[in-house]
């Protein structure tokens, strides 16, 4: 009885590291820029960022928002269209600074929040700013802890890049 049960949990297990592994797999590996080719004068999937994560550490609930910048680049000699530009929670919105002035907010999709559509284009070797504002309150009290909100731009291509933001909200 005993070896049945041992079998069983290493059956069950395996299947779990299976399906981790095969979903690994289909998603193409971590998130982040992901590259591909064009013969139009649109580059597909090539943008770039320094920095990927921003920590604001500790934080506390009643003092308002907080922001920070990412500077992409387009380092191809290709223009990329940056289509849209969505968050991973209501309590967080991005700006892109634009050559003709800042667009957004943009938000989390299906929440009644802002719009996704940047249809920006950046052209090769030109940088923008893409400006989070993270908003401690907007869980209420019960939104004390740590949080990780994550920023999705994605390309004409469908290729995504993937921005962080970290705090430690303090009541």
């Amino acid at each position: 009885m005993k070896t049945k049960t041992i079998i069983s949990v290493l059956v069950v297990i395996l299947f779990i590291a299976g399906l981790y592994i095969w979903g690994y797999s289909i998603k193409g590996g971590p998130a982040g820029s992901v590259q591909g080719t064009s013969t139009s004068n649109v580059s597909k999937g090539f943008l770039a960022v320094s920095e990927k994560l921003y920590d604001f550490g500790a934080i506390k609930i009643n003092n308002g928002n907080v922001e920070t910048k990412f500077k992409i680049t387009n380092p191809t000699d290709k223009d990329i269209n940056l289509e849209s530009i969505t968050t991973s929670c209501m309590c967080t919105v991005a700006y892109i600074e634009s050559v003709n002035g800042e667009k957004g907010p943009f938000g989390m999709v299906g929440h009644g929040g802002p719009v996704s559509k940047a249809d920006e284009v950046i052209k090769a070797g030109e940088s923008r700013n893409i400006r989070v504002v993270y908003d401690p309150l907007a869980h209420g009290p019960a939104g004390v802890g740590q949080i990780d909100r994550f920023i999705y731009l994605t390309d004409d291509s469908g290729s995504t890049l993937q921005l962080e933001i970290k705090a430690t909200v303090t009541p």
